[in-house]
């Protein structure tokens, strides 16, 4: 087995709360056009995560959120990984068809002292992302997601929601 040298990890995630972040940020890009989120608390008892939008969802489609993250998380798609370079990310990137996951990848994100070898997480072919940090090993392992409540800043036009994972 290839032995890859990644960055160092600072943070202990829930694994199934983290793996519900990634489907959450690619659902949000997908029903809003918006980036993946750049502001997230990922916890075990109650998350936070916010998004930038051009308006703020109705109750209606909050519900809708919701809805379609349990139906997602139903699906069991297989997580998997995959180390490339990037270079090899970047022609991953430039080849993706218009619409997929691929992309909607970006090298923007990344550290600066980011090693040479990243990690992109898939979910099935729903997502796929840069990441270094602990997940299931298929959605149907996350659990219920359940949303806790939002909060709309009109002046910074930030949606933010707040949820909990249910095993």
């Amino acid at each position: 087995m290839e032995e890859y040298i990644l960055n160092d990890h600072n943070k202990e995630e829930f694994p199934p709360a983290h793996t519900a972040e990634h489907l959450l940020n690619q659902l949000m890009m997908r029903m809003f056009g918006c980036e993946r989120s750049r502001n997230a608390h990922i916890e075990r008892k109650k998350s936070k995560i916010s998004y930038i939008l051009d308006r703020k969802p109705d109750r209606k489609i909050e519900k809708e959120i919701e809805r379609q993250m349990n139906e997602l998380i139903e699906e069991d798609m297989p997580v998997t990984f995959q180390f490339v370079t990037r270079a090899e990310l970047e022609g991953i990137m430039m080849e993706a068809e218009e619409d997929s996951p691929e992309s909607r990848l970006s090298l923007e994100r990344l550290p600066e002292d980011a090693s040479e070898t990243i990690r992109l997480v898939r979910i099935g072919d729903y997502d796929v992302c840069p990441c270094i940090g602990k997940h299931v090993r298929s959605t149907a392992q996350i659990g219920r997601f359940e949303m806790l409540g939002t909060n709309w800043d009109e002046g910074t036009r930030s949606f933010r929601i707040r949820f909990k994972i249910v095993q």
